[in-house]
């Protein structure tokens, strides 16, 4: 399970439910999980402004270019690195391995992964 610190809950259920897509698993005075994948959650709670400047969730996706592309139509916008990955159009592409990063309504860094 990541847990991910948010300022604004509103805010941040609709990004991780409306726009990442991922399902409300249960909802507590602490805060709300998501459901991802193979039994993947995901936790949100309150805190005070804060974020981390690396990838904190990854998400392991079956085509990257077409989940990017229904990410943008939802209005997410990807990360461009120049060092130490080199990004053409938001993706890198290492081996065979295809690669790219957003970031939450909270500042919080999400890689998407395709193998």
């Amino acid at each position: 399970m990541a847990i991910l610190p948010v300022v604004d809950m509103q805010r941040a259920r609709k990004f991780y439910g409306e726009t990442l897509g991922l399902n409300l698993a249960d909802e507590s005075p602490a805060g709300v999980t998501f459901a991802c994948a193979d039994g993947t959650n995901v936790f949100l709670y309150e805190r005070g402004a804060t974020k981390a400047d690396h990838t904190v969730l990854g998400l392991q996706v079956d085509n990257l270019e077409v989940t990017m592309s229904d990410l943008r139509a939802k209005g997410a916008a990807f990360e461009e690195y120049d060092e130490p990955i080199k990004t053409v159009d938001g993706v890198v592409t290492i081996g065979p391995m295809k690669g790219a990063w957003l970031k939450d309504t909270e500042g919080n860094v999400i890689g998407l992964i395709q193998m």
